[in-house]
């Protein structure tokens, strides 16, 4: 089965000069929840951009393909590449608060989308935001559309974007560390949601995170990037009981127990580090030549 989602030798640099992504293969299929994981820095969220078009302006493409539903979005024009991305991937943004414009009502900030994107009807695409406020279990959502961002609590916030993200029922939807900006009792209710949501949906997710936690919960393949590099690409089975890099192993070490919770954190080593910068500089040179 061919993949909704296809990212082939994927190169992003800044300015030309220094490498963000490093010829990242990736794919994700209908329905599947793929966790992509990596430290700050790692590229992950740059991976998200590069799909979306959101990318820096000073950050550019240098080569790669990204095949969505079987379209080259680097050969299509820009209208029609931001008009295929609006039907058929969607954000799950990793900070509510900022996400959502402060000085517009919740209503339009769902259904402008639906409208401007899409060519719904007004009122189509207001009944349409009521049903997945309700579905994201929002109480009184007719009042919630009225209100600005400032007046919900960040879960509701968060429930609004992952409503906005399903409105108009999208293939794929690249969730950028979504509950980083929680509490850890919201967390866990947000993620119930996001998986509940995508099973109901079958939506392909794309999840972010640098939380084994969380992609141990919610995720079925995952890919570990380090310094814009895919390192490992797995399935969740086979990482829990025996990551394939050292690198891997090492963040998997480093993740703390519940199990435990009197335990001490092991660090990732040094030598690990040193020889995961030794891959990325051999990858480099050879780039170079």
């Amino acid at each position: 089965m061919s993949a909704f989602l296809t990212i082939e030798g994927l190169n992003v640099s800044l300015s030309g000069v220094l490498p963000i992504l490093r010829s990242v293969d990736l794919a994700v299929h209908a329905g599947e929840v793929r966790g992509l994981v990596g430290e700050s820095g790692a590229g992950k969220s740059m991976i998200g951009k590069a799909i979306l078009g959101t990318l820096p302006r000073a950050l550019r493409i240098e080569s790669g393909r990204i095949l969505l539903d079987g379209e080259d979005l680097q050969r299509m024009r820009p209208r029609d590449r931001r008009r295929l991305i609006g039907a058929k991937a969607a954000l799950i943004p990793q900070d509510p608060l900022t996400a959502l414009n402060p000085a517009r009502r919740i209503g339009p900030q769902i259904t402008d989308r639906l409208v401007d994107i899409l060519g719904w009807r007004r009122r189509a695409a207001l009944s349409r935001a009521l049903e997945l406020l309700d579905e994201v279990r929002i109480t009184d959502p007719e009042r919630v559309m009225r209100a600005y961002p400032h007046e919900l609590s960040g879960g509701m916030r968060q429930r609004i974007l992952i409503a906005s993200a399903f409105a108009a029922e999208p293939r794929l939807i690249v969730a950028d560390e979504p509950t980083t900006a929680l509490d850890v009792t919201v967390q866990k209710q947000i993620l119930r949601l996001i998986r509940d949501m995508q099973a109901r949906h079958g939506t392909a997710l794309l999840f972010v995170t640098h939380d084994l936690g969380v992609v141990s919960k919610i995720c079925q393949t995952l890919t570990v990037l380090y310094g814009g590099l895919v390192l490992e690409d797995t399935t969740i089975e086979e990482f829990f009981a025996a990551p394939g890099h050292p690198y891997s192993a090492a963040l998997l070490g480093a993740t703390p127990k519940y199990t435990d919770p009197h335990g001490s954190l092991t660090p990732v080593p040094q030598s690990v580090i040193d020889a995961a910068n030794a891959q990325l500089d051999a990858f480099d040179r050879a780039r170079r030549q």
